[in-house]
């Protein structure tokens, strides 16, 4: 049985376009449809349904410094407040999944992904010890807010939250509603996520569509804009065979820091460079390329494959990302793709696609 949001009886009356995805009904899209809503969240601002997300809370003196020995990152050095976009590694330094982690004063938050959520929480409860207190927050919502107005939109309802930087957070209300919400989200845009109780979910997504620049957006057009921002997509871009290295995230690995699962060849990586990258490639064609399409070099030699490809409502153009033999991913690299037996010219790009509009 497909798992429902508080929000689902919302999405039909909106004209949503339910689909499944990691366990859950969705949408993918309204009536409006994913290119419409995609150039919305650009120029104004998009609300996203993202309850599917699995939320937990870990708690105890120790919880920042175990956390940080299951990461890359630096866990004991964030404040209360603040929050950092991270992975989970295995022993061979591949990516289990990558979180959200927040500091409160009751402990640490973590936002994983759906199609994760029963093993990274099942991980996390084992690799914890009994100093610390691991729990589901099965009861509380998750919405996202996305584009250049979300901050005039957030300053009608809360002055707090509108004045947070780049990946801080804050408790506060909106409209009497009791939420927690931070400066994230992962479209390439300024905005917030929102964490709320599901008993107030629905008033609370009605308050925020009730302003006259927000529309709901999908499934669909939320893919098209995390591409567009050259961000990682897990089971795409992320696997527990790629490693935080060569998924081109090594900015998130703490100095000095090899007290965690797979160190040994995320540090050798850092030292002497991968053998594979993950690269962004300008598509010269109308037509799409898509995930796993292999590409080749001009011997005709097969040199990696697509992890992402669709058109880019922004640019009026197919974009895509892959993971390509290092000897390869120089910006300017002429190489071509098949599409349909089709050779398709691409060119390696530097990411993002577009630049990135965070409110730091």
């Amino acid at each position: 049985m497909l798992k429902q949001t508080p929000l689902y009886q919302l999405h039909l009356g909106l004209g949503g376009k339910m689909t499944a995805f990691a366990g859950h009904q969705l949408p993918i899209h309204y009536r409006s449809g994913i290119i419409h809503e995609h150039l919305h969240c650009r120029s104004h601002v998009g609300f996203f349904d993202i309850s599917h997300m699995g939320q937990c809370l870990i708690s105890g003196d120790e919880a920042a410094s175990e956390l940080e020995h299951l990461t890359p990152s630096d866990i004991i050095g964030l404040k209360s407040g603040q929050q950092k976009y991270t992975v989970l590694t295995n022993h061979d330094g591949g990516i289990l999944d990558d979180i959200i982690v927040t500091r409160f004063d009751s402990g640490l938050t973590v936002v994983v992904n759906a199609a994760c959520k029963n093993k990274d929480f099942h991980y996390l409860a084992s690799q914890l010890s009994n100093r610390c207190h691991f729990v589901e927050l099965t009861d509380q919502a998750l919405f996202a807010l996305q584009g250049p107005v979300a901050a005039e939109i957030m300053r009608k309802f809360s002055v707090i939250a509108a004045d947070l930087p780049f990946m801080a957070t804050c408790e506060t209300e909106l409209g009497g509603i009791q939420c927690t919400i931070s400066r994230s989200g992962y479209t390439g845009e300024d905005g917030f996520e929102i964490s709320v109780a599901n008993a107030h979910a629905e008033a609370l997504a009605r308050l925020l569509l009730a302003e006259k620049d927000v529309i709901p957006i999908g499934l669909g057009a939320r893919d098209t804009l995390r591409l567009e921002a050259g961000l990682c997509l897990y089971g795409h871009e992320l696997y527990e065979t790629v490693t935080p290295v060569e998924a081109g995230l090594r900015w998130l690995i703490k100095k000095g820091h090899s007290d965690f699962p797979g160190a040994d060849k995320i540090i050798r990586q850092l030292q002497f460079g991968p053998e594979k990258i993950r690269v962004g490639l300008s598509v010269e064609s109308k037509q799409p390329v898509r995930e796993g399409s292999a590409i080749f070099n001009n011997d005709n030699t097969v040199i990696g494959h697509v992890t992402s490809g669709s058109f880019a409502p922004s640019l009026g153009k197919p974009i895509a990302m892959a993971m390509l033999d290092c000897n390869y991913s120089a910006l300017g690299t002429h190489l071509y793709a098949k599409v349909r037996e089709r050779q398709v010219s691409v060119t390696v790009i530097r990411l993002p696609f577009i630049p990135h509009r965070y409110h730091r």
